[in-house]
């Protein structure tokens, strides 16, 4: 079956048709891997009125959704669970960075370049806008926005300290 978009009414037999999982024993793990959008709706509302942020719980989340529906599948659901213009996390500790400074190692100079490597190319390729903010480069700490609407991503653009592109996307 083929959808044109993805709604309430159609959402579990869109996200069914796109879930891959090969260790799936039951129809319960398709439903706990259901629940992790629901759960990042809910991170992302507790630190919009709490300020409080889960980063870590969140990208967890994240890279299961993204493993077990696929980029694209996993994309429109959120769009239609979150229900908002934007998604923004903001990464206050890099466990990668931390890990080289905290051996007393030198980075180098564009350690950072490695996620928007990767990140950059995924999201335009399912159609939205990636502003990635590095924020300063011997700081391990970033700002990864992600858009649907085109004008609002380079509005934003202005905003950041430290943007970084990717192949396809240079500044």
């Amino acid at each position: 079956m083929k959808f044109d978009n993805v709604t309430e009414s159609n959402l579990l037999l869109y996200a069914a048709q796109n879930y891959h999982n090969p260790l799936v024993a039951s129809s319960e793990d398709f439903y706990e891997d259901l629940k992790r959008f629901k759960y990042i709706k809910r991170l992302v509302n507790r630190y919009l009125a709490t300020n409080e942020l889960s980063e870590r719980l969140i990208l967890n989340h994240l890279i299961v959704i993204f493993n077990m529906f696929g980029i694209e599948a996993a994309l429109n659901i959120l769009d239609l669970k979150l229900e908002e213009d934007n998604l923004e996390l903001k990464m206050n500790v890099c466990p990668s960075l931390s890990k080289v400074l905290d051996n007393d190692a030198e980075p180098m100079k564009r350690y950072c370049d490695h996620c928007a490597g990767w990140i950059g190319p995924l999201i335009d390729k399912v159609g939205y806008h990636l502003v990635y903010d590095v924020i300063d480069r011997s700081k391990p700490q970033c700002v990864v926005k992600i858009f649907k609407d085109k004008e609002k991503a380079i509005k934003e653009e202005k905003n950041a300290k430290l943007l970084m592109g990717w192949p396809g996307k240079e500044l």
